[in-house]
């Protein structure tokens, strides 16, 4: 592995013949989610079985939030976010036991990263010249990659959603059909606290009725990407170069 900058951003470059981003293979970008380190979701490229001709990409996002851990001081990734999150009100409908349906709106920030992501994107596709080309994410980097899919048109082999949730719905749903034949991998936990299990449900059938090909992985779970979803993830993606 290793950390270069591309664009805007800085990204964790895995895999490939080489390990550490070589070769013309092709290239899966994953942002991690809110509060999380750059590095957080490396360690599921580490456990994957695939060709050693895929390349894995991990973006820092750019806001670095406060390290109450002190992880910085340890020489460890700070946790970061792509865009601010009113913590406490999350807290409070936690506690109320109340999801917050996020999918009426508009998430200040979101189109400032957006931007931020693409250039990074764009970078990466001149830099490594990938075959082809995944993105996808946990939470908020799951809606990040999702928006990004929408709001373009980068050619794109497949998206992958961890656990996110459907953001600016009207505008979503419209824009979908331009994406007809995409295939997307999508997940969620029924017993998810953060973010609702229906509105992610909801988002696949959209997408499936706007011509995509689907596969929704629901799972007994909360807000995570557990072993059963990692594998039909590797099967996934296998599948999807496939000969």
């Amino acid at each position: 592995m290793r950390a270069l900058h591309f664009g805007p951003l800085e990204v964790f470059l895995c895999g490939g013949p080489d390990r550490q981003g070589g070769g013309k293979g092709p290239l899966v970008v994953l942002f991690h989610g809110y509060g999380a380190p750059g590095d957080d979701l490396v360690g599921i490229y580490r456990g994957l079985d695939v060709d050693r001709s895929f390349r894995f990409a991990f973006p820092k996002a750019p806001i670095v939030l406060e390290d109450a851990l002190g992880l910085s001081r340890l020489g460890l990734e700070p946790p970061r976010a792509w865009w601010p999150v009113d913590v406490q009100a999350l807290e409070e409908a936690i506690l109320a036991g109340r999801h917050r349906d996020l999918s009426q709106s508009l998430p200040q920030g979101l189109r400032e990263a957006e931007a931020l992501a693409s250039k990074c994107l764009d970078a990466l596709e001149e830099a490594l010249e990938p075959s082809h080309l995944v993105i996808g994410g946990f939470s908020q980097g799951a809606m990040l990659a999702t928006s990004i899919a929408l709001s373009s048109e980068r050619r794109l082999d497949g998206l992958v959603a961890w656990s996110g949730t459907y953001l600016n719905e009207a505008e979503w749903r419209l824009r979908m059909s331009k994406r007809k034949g995409l295939r997307a991998f999508v997940s969620h936990g029924k017993e998810d606290p953060l973010l609702p299990f229906d509105a992610a449900e909801r988002l696949a059938q959209d997408m499936t009725a706007a011509g995509w090909q689907v596969l929704f992985v629901p799972f007994r779970g909360q807000h995570q990407i557990p072993g059963i979803v990692l594998d039909r993830f590797e099967k996934w993606l296998r599948e999807l170069f496939a000969a």
